[in-house]
C-alpha cells in the first residue's frame, strides 16, 4: 500500500499535471534548415532534440520536423497546408534566417508571417514564433525594419514568441558548424535548453484547451 502511494507522489513529480494528456501533443515545427539539422544527423536536429528534452520531463510529444533547408517565409507559406496536416495541435514557426542571409525585402517577409499565422489561427491551431535578426551587413535601416518584424507580429496576434532562435549559439564559432552558420550538435542544445520554458508554457496552454 505504502509502495503505491509513493509510486504515485513521484509519477505526480515527475510529470506536469497538465502533460498527463491520454495520447501525444501533435507538433510541427515549420522552419529551414536551422531546424531540419543541415550537417546534422537525423537524431541531432533541433525538433528531435525538443521532443527527447520534453520527454525527459515527462511531456510526451508527437514532433513533426517540417524543417526545408533554403526555404524562405514565402516557401513556407507556399507549402504551409501539406507542412501541416489536420489533426496537429501546435506550429513552431522558424523561417526568415534565409530572408535576411538574402537581403529579401522584410515587408515580403513580414506579409508571408502574418499569412502563415493567419492561416494557422484559421484552422484553430495555436502558434509559437521563433525570432531572427538581421546579419549587420545590410545596415541599419534594414535591420531596424527586419527584426521589428517578429515582435510585432506576436503582439498583433498574440501568439509566444522566443525572441532569437540563435540566441547563445550566434557568432559562436565552437558551437557553428565551418559556415559559421548552421550549429552543431552542441549548439542545437544549447538552443533547446534556452528555448524551454517558452515551448513548456505554449505547450501547457493547448493542453488546457484541449
Amino acid at each position: 500500500m505504502h509502495i503505491a502511494v509513493l509510486m504515485l507522489a513521484l509519477m505526480t513529480v515527475v510529470n506536469p499535471a497538465w502533460a498527463d494528456a491520454t495520447k501525444p501533443l501533435k507538433l510541427v515545427v515549420l522552419g529551414d534548415s536551422l531546424s531540419a539539422g543541415l550537417g546534422l544527423p537525423a537524431q541531432q536536429a533541433f525538433p528531435t532534440k525538443l521532443q527527447k528534452a520534453l520527454q525527459a520531463k515527462g511531456i510526451d510529444v508527437d514532433m513533426t520536423n517540417a524543417g526545408v533547408s533554403g526555404d524562405t517565409s514565402s516557401g513556407g507559406r507556399d507549402r504551409l497546408d501539406w507542412s501541416v496536416p489536420d489533426g496537429t495541435e501546435g506550429v513552431i514557426v522558424e523561417l526568415g534566417a534565409n530572408d535576411a542571409l538574402r537581403g529579401i525585402d522584410p515587408d515580403l517577409t513580414r506579409a508571408a508571417l502574418t499569412d502563415i499565422v493567419q492561416r494557422l489561427k484559421a484552422r484553430n491551431i495555436p502558434v509559437m514564433l521563433c525570432g531572427m535578426l538581421a546579419p549587420p551587413n545590410y545596415g541599419a535601416d534594414y535591420a531596424a525594419r527586419f527584426n521589428s518584424i517578429y515582435p510585432d507580429l506576436a503582439k498583433k496576434f498574440d501568439v509566444p514568441l522566443y525572441p532569437f532562435f540563435l540566441d547563445g549559439v550566434a557568432a559562436d564559432a565552437k558551437l557553428n558548424q565551418a559556415d559559421g552558420i548552421h550549429p552543431t550538435a552542441a549548439g542545437v542544445d544549447i538552443i533547446v535548453g534556452n528555448m524551454m520554458p517558452t515551448v513548456e508554457a505554449f505547450l501547457r496552454n493547448i493542453s488546457e484547451q484541449r
